[in-house]
Formats: C-alpha cells, sequence, structure tokens
C-alpha cells in the first residue's frame, strides 16, 4: 500500500512540475525548434541566445521587482511582528475585534482596493513610484503576517517572557531579546510571503504605475513583453524571462522551507 502511495504521489508530482519542465526546456530552445511539430524533450543543441535577450530588455524589471518586494518584506515585519505581539501577549483592548477586522480585509477583492489605493495615492502626489507599490503590496502582506506571528507568538512560553521581566527587562526588550529570536520560524515564514505577495503582483503594478517605465516589475514587464506584438514569436526569449522570474522565488523557498513549515504547523496551537 506504501508503495502504491509513493508511485500515485511521484505521479502528481510529475504532472505538477511538467509545465515548470518545458519552461525550462523551451528557454534553452531556438524559435524553430519551438515551432517544430514533434518537440524536443531535451535542448540538445541548446542556445543562450533567449536569456540574452531576456536579461537584455527585462533585467531592469527584475532588479525593480526585487527592490519592491524587499521593501514590503521590511516593513511588513516592522509593522506585523510588534502588532502581533501586541495581540498575543499584551491584552490590547478590542484585539478580538481587530482580529476579525484582519479576515475580513483578506476577503476584499484586489480591485476594490486598487481603485481606493489609486485616490488616495494621487491625492499624495506617489502614484508612479516604489512608494505606492510598497505601500499597496504591504496592504495585503501586513494583515496576513500578523495572522500567522500572533498564532505563534501565543505559544510562547509565558515564563520566558516573566524571566526577563524580573531580570529587569522592560516589555520592549522582553519582545526584542526573547520574544522575537523564539518567533524566528513564524517571522520568516511571514516574511516570505510578503515576499511572494509583492514578486506576483499585477493588479496594484498595472494600477498604480500606469505609464511608468521607471518602476515596472517583472510581471508587468513579461505581460508587455508578450502583449507588445513583436515578441510574440520570440518564444524562448519569453520562456527564459519567465524562467528569470521564477528563480528568486524557488531558491527563497528552498532556503526557507524548514522554517515555512514550522511556522504554519505553530499557527493550529488553540489560544
Amino acid at each position: 500500500m506504501t508503495r502504491v502511495r509513493t508511485v500515485f504521489g511521484v505521479l502528481i508530482l510529475v504532472v505538477m512540475l511538467f509545465p515548470l519542465y518545458w519552461m525550462l526546456n523551451a528557454s534553452f530552445e531556438t524559435n524553430t525548434q519551438i515551432a517544430r511539430p514533434s518537440p524536443l524533450w531535451f535542448p540538445i543543441h541548446g542556445t543562450l541566445s533567449g536569456y540574452r535577450d531576456a536579461f537584455g530588455q527585462e533585467g531592469g524589471h527584475l532588479l525593480t521587482s526585487v527592490a519592491v518586494a524587499a521593501g514590503v518584506t521590511i516593513l511588513t515585519l516592522l509593522v506585523a511582528t510588534p502588532a502581533a505581539y501586541g495581540l498575543a501577549r499584551l491584552g490590547s483592548p478590542g484585539g478580538r475585534p481587530l482580529l476579525f477586522a484582519l479576515l475580513i480585509v483578506q476577503l476584499i477583492p484586489g480591485i476594490v482596493m486598487a481603485n481606493a489605493l489609486y485616490r488616495i495615492f494621487a491625492s499624495l502626489g506617489i502614484l508612479n513610484s516604489a512608494e505606492s507599490l510598497i505601500l499597496a503590496d504591504s496592504t495585503l502582506a501586513v494583515p496576513f503576517a500578523v495572522l500567522i506571528m500572533r498564532a505563534f507568538m501565543v505559544s510562547v512560553p509565558r515564563e520566558l517572557v516573566e524571566a526577563a521581566s524580573i531580570d529587569g527587562a522592560g516589555p520592549i526588550r522582553a519582545f526584542v531579546s526573547i520574544v522575537v529570536p523564539v518567533s524566528r520560524n513564524a517571522i520568516v515564514t511571514a516574511g516570505l510571503f510578503a515576499f511572494l505577495f509583492a514578486w506576483g503582483d499585477f493588479l496594484f503594478a498595472t494600477t498604480l504605475n500606469l505609464g511608468s517605465t521607471t518602476w515596472t516589475t517583472i510581471t508587468v514587464g513579461l505581460y508587455n513583453f508578450i502583449g507588445a506584438g513583436t515578441n510574440t514569436t520570440s518564444w524562448n526569449s519569453v520562456m527564459a524571462t519567465a524562467v528569470l522570474a521564477s528563480l528568486p522565488v524557488a531558491v527563497l523557498l528552498v532556503i526557507a522551507q524548514r522554517y515555512v513549515a514550522v511556522g504554519l504547523s505553530a499557527g493550529a496551537v488553540k489560544d
């Protein structure tokens, strides 16, 4: 029975990973090879021309996405970590209604938030800027991060904080020296999801940066790369761009997978 489950699991994994394999394979083929009726399962006579075009045309957009995603991650952790601690341990007044509000925020359609943020940022004069993208993406990342980290911090033994208080540490010192190190797994998990939210954002990137070429993210860049009309026959460049756009996320997931597993499982603790 175990072998049957293993084989079944491997088959499901192959089906799920096949599009990724095909994307990687096509990125090393020439456009002539991609257009052949019989596909090449391995790029025997591969080429790097697609990656040269991708770096030449989309390299700046990749850097923009890295900068925006890093900014969202930092801002999210700076806001969500103390907020989660306050909701978990400090008995903040109105904590339950606030948690309910954070859950409701997750249900609001993105286009509604995008329209509202557009008017707000237009009045502030920060449209077509990195600040607008970082603030907009943080509106999605912060509530989610607070929920994850609060669920973890509830399970942190109260005795640790009380021991720090006996040694003369105030609430802020106990938070920085005790709670933050102990909550490392949850913080890494929240930061990773914040990065993923920002990296994969398309709605805010198109709504808040209309007509801007300075802060074009890789999602918009890839969309323009295909939709411009001149690149629809250069599919190896398109696939190479998609591979480059997937690499940072894949590397982060591999590095942080053990923290994510522990951080998410901790959220199942009943408070």
